[in-house]
């Protein structure tokens, strides 16, 4: 069976689709076309990278030690891993915009809204 790092290495940074998944212990096979995580779209190198820093729980000091490399090398090499991959914009929810949410959905009344925004 060919290893991750050998398909990404054929696969360079050209981009793949997986056409089938086959489950091991029940040989079950489900054709069609499955778009890879953003991280399974990275480099082998990079996909290591990136798991080491989320294992030290993103210490650049123990990245520079664990790769021998600079802090400005480390911050250089995540940055260009975040602009391969397609992130999910994170948006911060604010009390105010839970308030607007169940009145939209009428689970509250304006009157209700409108104590829970004055405090």
């Amino acid at each position: 069976m060919a290893q991750w790092n050998e398909l990404t290495d054929l696969t360079g940074d050209r981009t793949f689709v997986v056409t089938e998944v086959r489950l091991k212990d029940s040989g079950v096979r489900i054709n069609g076309e499955f778009e890879l995580p953003p991280l399974a779209g990275l480099r082998y190198e990079d996909q290591v990278f990136v798991s080491e820093f989320v294992r030290c729980h993103g210490s650049i000091k123990y990245m520079e030690k664990a790769f021998g490399i600079s802090y400005p090398t480390v911050k250089n090499r995540l940055n260009k891993i975040v602009q391969q991959m397609q992130l999910v914009e994170v948006v911060q929810v604010t009390a105010h915009d839970e308030v607007f949410d169940l009145l939209e959905r009428g689970e509250i009344s304006v009157t209700e809204a409108a104590e829970r925004l004055e405090r």
